[in-house]
């Protein structure tokens, strides 16, 4: 099972590993991907192409199509259309960065520097990490180790709203809810939602962690319903929130041994959800119905499979997500690189598509999920 990961060492530490979005109407697999690096001298952006070339001979190992260099750790990344990509970086400018198709090249195509910045004594403004950025072409959220939450829109010189001190503990991560609506996660283990409709620049809801403020590092939003949230936090945990009820996560899953990066639901097969961890491991968590019916590769040796228990009461996508009796439900958990010892810093998943890169300065590439 394991040809179907190929892999390519780039020799720099990646901290950021997106798809390409496919054009609407697409049917083949999605085919190029970028990344982004952290910790090394000279960080770069770069895009890379997988998959068969025209004469449908399989290219193996990942080809670097182009790539340019970045000032500062590449913090997030998101890509807001076939040619644009924003990034976020440790100095807290904002930058989008163009893929030009005809000649393989990447460019700067709007900066906005200093989004993010701890003012000092002087007034004058020292860069803050930019931690987060998701975007909703052409719209652009980013937030930072500041506490501010700015909204861009591409190709406008200032801020459509910012919000100062949206924070007083660093946000390590948004997603859009709906296209006025945004979530934050900090620090402290709060859920914030901001309605940019508002006028205060106050969240129009707070959910947090009960206990201990562990960090919130993560998060996604179910794509089909809307209400459903997962986010993971510096004790590895995964927890399960409806904002619908209550200020509390639905159901906390262990997951694992240290911090979790990354959580993403599949995008268009959402009962399937990936994580990704400072431990090394990544696992695939799937809530499908029927174990038996499971694709054989989840059970080849070497891959730790862990099931909770099985009966199928009710069972439907969003209670397998929201149903915190374990006895009433099914989950099946895989880790995809049982033997990995370094950082897993971020993974995506489109199609039968898995890509992560990793502290080993080696990005990865799974072409058959679901095989």
């Amino acid at each position: 099972a394991m040809e179907e990961v190929s892999a390519r060492f780039v020799a720099q530490k990646i901290s950021k590993a997106r798809w390409r979005p496919l054009p609407a109407a697409a049917l083949q697999p999605p085919d190029i991907f970028a990344t982004g690096s952290w910790d090394n001298e000279h960080n770069r952006l770069a895009l890379w192409a997988v998959g068969e070339l025209g004469s449908g001979e399989y290219l193996g190992e990942p080809q670097l199509l182009c790539d340019i260099g970045h000032d500062g750790d590449v913090m997030d990344m998101q890509f807001l259309d076939q040619e644009r990509i924003v990034v976020a970086s440790s100095t807290g400018s904002v930058t989008v960065f163009r893929h030009h198709q005809n000649n393989q090249t990447l460019s700067v195509n709007q900066q906005w520097e200093k989004a993010h910045c701890h003012v000092d004594q002087d007034t004058s403004c020292g860069g803050a990490a930019c931690t987060g950025v998701i975007c909703n072409n052409p719209e652009i959220v980013t937030v930072g180790e500041d506490g501010r939450i700015n909204l861009f829109r591409a190709d406008q010189k200032d801020a459509v709203r910012t919000i100062d001190n949206a924070d007083s503990s660093t946000l390590h991560a948004v997603t859009f809810l709906r296209t006025t609506e945004i979530l934050t996660v900090n620090s402290i283990g709060q859920l914030k939602i901001w309605d940019f409709r508002q006028q205060r620049n106050e969240p129009s809801q707070i959910f947090s962690l009960t206990g201990e403020r562990v960090p919130l590092h993560c998060v996604d939003r179910h794509p089909n319903q809307q209400h459903i949230v997962a986010t993971g936090g510096q004790d590895g945990m995964l927890s399960i929130w409806d904002i619908r009820q209550g200020t509390m996560p639905v159901s906390l899953l262990n997951a694992h041994e240290a911090e979790m990066w990354e959580v993403h639901f599949h995008p268009s097969n959402p009962d399937h959800l990936f994580t990704c961890s400072e431990d090394g491991s990544l696992w695939h968590w799937d809530t499908s119905t029927d174990i038996s019916e499971k694709p054989s590769f989840l059970h080849q040796g070497g891959r730790s499979t862990a099931y909770l228990s099985h009966n199928t009461i009710n069972q439907s996508v969003v209670c397998a997500w929201l149903n915190n009796d374990p006895t009433k439900d099914r989950m099946e958990i895989t880790n995809l690189i049982p033997n990995q010892t370094l950082s897993v810093n971020s993974l995506d998943v489109l199609g039968p598509c898995l890509v992560y890169g990793t502290d080993a300065e080696a990005i990865y590439v799974n072409r058959q999920l679901f095989a």
